[in-house]
């Protein structure tokens, strides 16, 4: 809260207190029917009150003055927000071109390849084109194995046991 805003709430208040004072002293003069007593007790009352406007109109000024500063601030952390958020955004930015330099690549083996072929009738090379029918380096599908295989956390193909159903879901 602004200074002004501060003193100008604070000195009207104060004067309007002050002026039930002279206002008493007026009633008081009226019933005794002192004329002279009652137009001072209303002097000052009058002065009070003139006072008391000059602080209201200190506290409007201080008011505005506060909106203003409001205001600046609140456009300083909006840009600030604003920059943030561009830093932020070229950052990942930056993170995303690292990942996609960084990214992994999977090849399919000569195996892999004539299973795909078995099951879509096509074959996809590594270039990612598709050929069909004929043998692929060699290998045909003879040689490939189809039955179901268990790997261990090291990677090496289990022995199955015949007979046993293994169900996985991920």
């Amino acid at each position: 809260m602004n200074t002004k805003t501060m003193e100008g709430i604070v000195g009207s208040k104060n004067n309007m207190e002050l002026t039930s004072t002279p206002m008493r002293v007026f009633r008081e003069a009226r019933r005794k029917g002192d004329v002279d007593a009652m137009e001072r007790a209303m002097g000052y009352a009058g002065d009070f009150t003139q006072k008391a406007d000059e602080y209201k109109v200190k506290a409007h000024e201080g008011t505005k003055e506060d909106v203003k500063e409001a205001r600046k601030k609140a456009e300083a952390e909006q840009e600030s927000a604003i920059r943030k958020r561009k830093e932020e955004r070229e950052d990942f930015e930056k993170r995303l071109e690292e990942s996609k330099k960084n990214a992994d690549t999977v090849e399919i083996s000569t195996e892999g390849k004539i299973l795909c072929k078995e099951n879509n009738g096509s074959e996809s090379t590594a270039d990612g084109t598709e050929s069909a029918g004929g043998d692929a380096a060699g290998v045909n599908a003879e040689s490939v194995r189809t039955e179901p295989v268990i790997y261990t956390k090291t990677g090496e193909v289990s022995k199955s046991e015949t007979g046993t159903e293994l169900s996985v879901s991920v």
